[in-house]
């Protein structure tokens, strides 16, 4: 039964579509995965953004290798189907710029886009996801606060808003001026101290005419103290946000993030499990057959590319120092000899130095090495086939700085399990050697990346992690029923707990009242 009097609101930077370039990252696929699932159940749910015209960010390589960014240009069929709902005006910095309103539309679910018209300063400010001058960055999000507090006034009866959760701490400035006391919920999805952000008091003041006490306010503080209620979005992340924010410990909760099964499981799979009819024959033979699918997609990238007799190893995400890039280019390295490929995918942030040296050592070991292939371009349409075609995902992250984490979970109801480190909600998911494996510490203190500690753990954890990997070839290799067992157990167990319509009825058990999926 879905109540559907009233709505909710979802306020994010970015959300993922099927089309379109919306999305940075796991925020962005985590709330398309929302409003995709939101729209199939029948629940009333808005999720606003920002339009942006050029996107995130596309990679390419000079001659010698060197990682070039260039902008991503909206596709036509993602602008086709974005409709004009509306078109007003808002201040700021004491000019009014224009803005129109731009809706897509999936069952009771919508998305809206705020595209800034003019001045030609905000129009620059607004041009991509995540990437601006740093001056620029807190007037865009004024913006965006502005743009969507306008947007509820002219288009909703704010009493029939049941909910309006604000994602992550660049949203948490809407209170000061959209005023609905207890409907603010504030989900927090980062661990590390990037997800805390500040804007100066002075800005504040001029555009809210409120007068805050530090001369840089941190905006997770005032999303906190507007809500009523705040999310973490997995087991550990809830244990180390206590840690970090104690005076807001009577509000804070978890809600595990999920995924959208319909999304993210391969057809082919997703009959054969729901006929009940699965075995272990039947899941081997269909993995092959998606492991050769996967070859002649990755010819794309490497013609003479071979996946017949390998084990294929996926490390897919975000390329950033904490999600330890390093580790699979030693392994490849140090592996080299074996029958393994290692599948690389993602992208790093243009100013993220780090990042893109680890983009330059990838399409090097790309280009020299024959067991390794780098997916540059990695988006959504490329992830569904990266996390359902190989043999084993890897998960890295350091301890205590991933929030959660949804790549082993796509994965995984895919028939491909993980080995992971002890982080976000794969402590909650995983039960190491029976739907997955584990390796490392379970680290939820702070730490320094850079400290001697945390170079000791890393070697720690690569030790272990690289005799595990082997161990597990070892399994593929000379007992495949016991590594295929372990692989439709991951399908088994984590069908119905990374249900999206899992995680929507915990955030809205009032709202949606159906038997878990």
């Amino acid at each position: 039964m879905i109540d559907r009097d009233r709505y909710v609101v979802s306020v994010t930077p970015d959300i993922a579509l099927d089309f379109g370039y919306t999305y940075a990252g796991g925020l962005g696929v985590l709330e398309g995965d929302k409003l995709y699932a939101a729209g199939s159940l029948g629940l009333n749910y808005i999720t606003l953004s920002l339009f942006y015209r050029h996107g995130y960010v596309e990679w390419d390589f000079d001659e010698s290798g060197n990682p070039r960014p260039r902008p991503q240009e909206q596709p036509e069929d993602f602008l086709k189907n974005l409709k004009i709902e509306d078109k007003f005006t808002v201040s700021v910095r004491g000019e009014s710029v224009e803005v129109e309103a731009l809706t897509y539309r999936y069952g009771t679910a919508k998305a809206v886009f705020f595209n800034a018209v003019s001045p030609q300063w905000m129009v620059k400010a607004v041009d991509r996801i995540y990437i601006e001058e740093a001056d620029e960055r807190t007037y865009k999000y004024i913006f965006f606060s502005k743009a969507v507090a306008e947007f509820v006034r002219r288009s909703s009866s704010i009493e029939d808003i049941a909910y309006v959760d604000l994602q992550e701490a660049y949203t948490a400035i809407l209170p000061l001026q959209l005023k609905i006391p207890g409907r603010y919920r504030l989900v927090i999805h980062t661990a590390g101290i990037w997800g805390h952000p500040t804007f100066p008091r002075g800005v504040l003041e001029r555009e809210f005419n409120y007068k805050f006490i530090e001369k840089e306010v941190l905006l997770t503080e005032i999303g906190l103290a507007a809500s009523q209620q705040a999310f973490a979005v997995s087991a550990k992340h809830y244990d180390v946000l206590r840690r970090i924010f104690p005076h807001f410990n009577d509000k804070l909760a978890f809600v595990t993030n999920g995924v959208n099964v319909e999304r993210w499981m391969n057809p082919r799979i997703k009959s054969l499990f729901e006929s009940q009819r699965m075995r272990l024959s039947q899941l081997e033979e269909l993995k092959s057959k998606l492991v050769y699918d996967l070859e002649r997609f990755l010819q794309n990238y490497k013609k003479d590319i071979v996946l017949d007799g390998k084990f294929v190893v996926v490390w897919v995400r975000r390329i950033t120092e904490y999600k330890r890039p390093w580790m699979v280019a030693r392994l490849a390295k140090e592996l080299k000899d074996l029958p393994i490929v290692f599948v690389i995918g993602g992208k790093a942030h243009p100013q993220d130095p780090a990042g893109i040296e680890y983009m330059r050592t990838f399409r090097r070991m790309h280009v020299e090495m024959p067991n390794v292939v780098f997916v540059h371009d990695y988006d959504v349409a490329k992830a569904k086939i990266l996390l359902s075609s190989g043999h084993l995902l890897l998960f890295t992250p350091f301890s205590g700085l991933e929030a959660c984490g949804t790549s082993y979970m796509k994965s995984s109801i895919n028939g491909t399990p993980s080995l992971a480190s002890r982080d976000g909600g794969a402590l909650e998911l995983i039960v190491d050697g029976v739907n997955g494996w584990l390796f490392g510490e379970d680290i939820r203190e702070p730490l320094d990346l850079g400290s001697k500690e945390t170079q000791e753990i890393n070697e720690r954890e690569y030790a272990e992690l690289r005799e595990r990997l082997l161990k597990i070839y070892n399994i593929f290799r000379n007992e495949p029923e016991t590594f295929y067992d372990v692989s439709l157990s991951a399908i088994r167990s984590f069908v119905p707990r990374v249900s999206m319509v899992r995680v929507l009825r915990e955030y809205y058990p009032d709202l949606i009242k159906l038997p878990l999926v």
